[in-house]
């Protein structure tokens, strides 16, 4: 999720896409969130690994 968000914050960089820079920082916060709670052990959603 991490990468797929920092294509598309750089994508949105290169084409002038405010919209693809928006979806990308999102989705890098939503992965670091996620990763940090699944690296202290902590379940989210039922699951206790993404991949």
């Amino acid at each position: 999720m991490i990468i797929v968000g920092i294509v598309l914050l750089l994508l949105g960089l290169l084409l002038s896409l405010p919209i693809l820079y928006t979806l990308g920082i999102i989705l890098i916060v939503v992965g670091v969130v996620l990763m940090l709670l699944g690296g202290a052990g902590r379940g989210v959603g039922g699951r206790r690994h993404y991949y």
